[in-house]
Parts: structure tokens; sequence; C-alpha cells
């Protein structure tokens, strides 16, 4: 993973080009990346792919981790020793984890002019690259202040691609300060998303992105690498971000359609020496994620619906806790659900510019939404000390099954099947892997 751990951090970058490379030559495999710094969705990531034996892909946004600190309050290096805890806490290797940097560019700072933003996000390419982020995402589509042109319309191509250059060089720069046999960076290019992190708000299904438009992102793309004497990254850009025609809001599902998608998937085959990167992919079917696969959306991004599953799996706990210990003396139930919402009213500005409706609605929205902005308040002091408390009293007093069975089905079959251990933690891990489940199946996993 970091540049310290050598030959397992080259086996695993490598694995990763080669996968990629088999789905480019036509055979159904991919990667699934995991956009979460939840450590709940991160344990059972690294437990799914621990029965795979296969290479786990995790990746953090520009605005989820940067050298301030992001909204986590990590910078890259924080992020790379979290990830390297956890996975010796589970004897995960940490030689099969790639980490990736999602949207780096100047998203964060787009309020600032071109010289200030790019200093800043050129600066956060390099800390990626110096604690071994190995796949690097240049997303420099959004306008900063002063740029010429309609800041409601996409900013041109040619400022977009010689803005990606320049992060480029900055990684390649970083990466050339490692010790020697360091894999060098796996770059992807182009962008589908306005923001990172952000979701569908329109009502309408998203167009899937024209073959054409395509091309000219990789033509442009390819003159300013070169222009900037790039050329030797530019043979290791894997894959182009387009829109698939996937997209979630609030309450709705714009599913895969492989019709709209063919034109796409053919020029994969006959005009692009990578792949695509899709992102928005959550609430996808498993039928179609595998159909995704197929048609060279090789990397699935995954993030809020991960820590969606991560909610359902504690919001049915804290079900099975009222009904099981609600009525006794002397235990203080958790009210983990009333902290995060309490949480979420203290702190707003994650919510309330993508929730809309009177307060019932809102109320719904906080805990029910598919976008799931609760997963930004998980690590708030009060919360996490809540999940602990739940945690804490199902671990000293274990529900029966009939409560299990009621609201963690498939988990209590699970237990009663001897395949996950009746403890709420497990519960909530296997809650989770139920999606990641699908992903690595639909990547060509079997465990």
């Amino acid at each position: 993973m970091a540049a310290q751990h050598g030959e397992q951090t080259i086996d695993a970058t490598e694995r990763l080009a080669e996968i990629l490379n088999e789905n480019h030559r036509g055979r159904a495999v991919g990667v699934y990346a995991i956009c979460s710094a939840n450590r709940f969705v991160l344990e059972a990531a690294m437990q799914r792919a621990q029965r795979d034996g296969s290479v786990l892909l995790i990746e953090s946004t520009s605005n989820q981790v940067n050298q301030f600190g992001g909204y986590t309050g990590q910078t890259p290096g924080q992020f790379a020793s979290f990830i390297r805890k956890i996975a010796a806490d589970l004897s995960f290797p940490a030689g099969r984890i790639v980490l990736g940097g999602d949207h780096l560019g100047p998203h964060v700072w787009s309020n600032e002019r071109a010289p200030s933003a790019m200093q800043k996000a050129a600066e956060l390419a390099r800390h990626c690259v110096l604690v071994g982020y190995t796949k690097i995402h240049l997303d420099a589509s959004m306008h900063l202040a002063g740029d010429p042109g309609d800041a409601s319309a996409p900013l041109a191509e040619d400022i977009v691609c010689g803005r990606a250059a320049d992060l480029c060089k900055a990684a390649e720069e970083a990466h050339s300060q490692l010790p020697r046999g360091s894999p060098a960076p796996l770059y992807v290019i182009g962008t589908d998303v306005p923001i990172p992190g952000g979701e569908w708000v329109d009502g309408r299904a998203p167009e899937p992105t024209r073959p054409e438009d395509v091309a000219q992102t990789i033509r442009m793309a390819k003159r300013a690498f070169e222009a900037s004497g790039l050329e030797a990254a530019w043979e290791r850009v894997i894959a182009v971000v387009v829109q698939p025609g996937v997209e979630f809001g609030d309450a709705t599902v714009f599913p895969y359609v492989p019709e709209k998608a063919r034109a796409l998937a053919r020029f994969v085959e006959t005009e692009w020496q990578g792949i695509y990167e899709a992102h928005s992919t959550d609430y996808q079917t498993p039928a179609a994620l595998r159909q995704m696969v197929r048609d060279h959306f090789a990397i699935l991004k995954v993030g809020p619906r991960l820590t969606f599953a991560f909610r359902e799996a504690v919001f049915a706990l804290a079900a099975i806790e009222e009904e099981w210990l609600g009525n006794r003396k002397g235990i203080a139930i958790s009210q983990v659900r009333e902290a995060l919402d309490e949480a979420m009213l203290a702190k707003p500005e994650h919510w309330k510019n993508y929730y809309r409706g009177d307060d019932a609605a809102l109320r719904f929205a906080r805990k029910y939404s598919l976008s799931d902005r609760s997963r930004y308040y998980w690590a708030q002091p009060n919360v996490t000390a809540a999940v602990q408390r739940l945690i804490g009293n199902l671990t000293l007093y274990p529900p029966p099954t009939s409560l299990l069975s009621q609201f963690l089905p498939n988990q209590s079959v699970a237990v009663r099947a001897g395949q996950i251990l009746s403890n709420p933690v497990a519960l909530i891990h296997s809650k989770i892997q139920e999606v990641i489940d699908h992903y690595a199946r639909a990547c060509g996993g079997e465990a």
C-alpha cells in the first residue's frame, strides 16, 4: 500500500492493472472501489477480500481527506495509517490494498482563483503519492473563481485537461522522491458528476456519455500530457470516467440500461487503450453490476450504499435493543437513532442542501434517504459513543434468535448455520457484506 511496503504494494498495483487489461481484452472481470472512511465498512470489505484472496481498492475523495484534514479530519498520511491499522487488526495483508484518490483536484478550493486553488490541489496530489496512493483520479473539471465562461456550464475542455496534466506532473514528481521500485501511479481521467460525493437531483435519468465526447476527452488529455512531457505517465492512464446512465438520488435509482451504453462498450474495444470507471453505481441490481463489468465499466465505485447498509444494521440492532432491554432496570439504552438525529440537526451543513420538504419529510430523509447524508455523522463523538453502548449492551445481553429473525432475518439464518458469530459487530459486518457480495461477484469473485 504505502511506499514502505515495497514488493507487496507493487503486486497489488500491478494486479489491479492486470485485471483491467483482462477486462479490455474481453474477460468479464473488474474491481470495485470502496469509497468510505467508515471503519465498519472497511472491516467488512477486508473480510470479504480475505475470503476472495483479491486486491482491495479503497478510495478517499478530495473533500473527505486532504492536507488540511477534510471533513473526516484526516490527512492522506493519517488515512493511510488508519487503513493499515485496520488491516493489522484483522490480519489482512496490507500489500493487497490499493489506495486511490478520487476527484483529486481543486474542488475543495473552487471559491479561490486558479493559481491558489491549483497549488493546493497539486499539493494534495503530492501528499497522496508520497504516502502510498497508487491510483489517482485527476479531476479538474470544476470552475474556479475568475474562470472564463458561464459557471453553470462545463468548463472548457482544454482548461480541464491542462490542469489535469499539471496535477499529474505533481504526482509524478512526488513518485520520483520515493524509494526505487515503488509502484508508479495509475491514472484515471474525466468526470461525470458535479461534485465529489454528490448525487443526482434531477428527475430524469442521465444520458450515457457519447463516444465522440469520450474520444475528445482522451484526445485533448493526451495532447496536454504530451505538452507537459508526461508521455510515460500517459501510458499509465488506465481508465476514463464516463456516465453509463446510472445514478441515484434522495428516493430514486436510475438503473443501468445496456442498450443505451452499447456504443460506449464498442468504443473501448476499438478506440481506447483502457476501460471505464463508473461512479454512483450504488443501489444497482446484481445483474446490472455484472452487465456493467461485461460492458467494460471495470471499476465500480460504491460508497453511500455501504453506509446505508451499516445504518440499516445499526437501526435493526437498536430496535432489538429496545425490545430486549428497554424495560430492564439498571440498563441504559443506547438511543443511537436519537443521537444520530441530534448530531445532524446540530450540524446541518452536510444534508440541508440535499433534502427537501416539510419537517416530517426532512426527518424521514435524515434517516432513510438513499443519499445517506447520515454517513457524515457517525464519527461525531456522541454518535460514536451511542454505537459503542449499543454494541456493549447486546454483547453483554445477547438477544434471542426470535429477535434476530425479526429484525435481521438473513443474519439470523447465518448465525444458526454457523456462518457468522452472534455478536453485534459480526452482524453489522454481515449486513454490509450483503452489498459487497454483489460487487465482488460482479467483478469475478466467487467466494
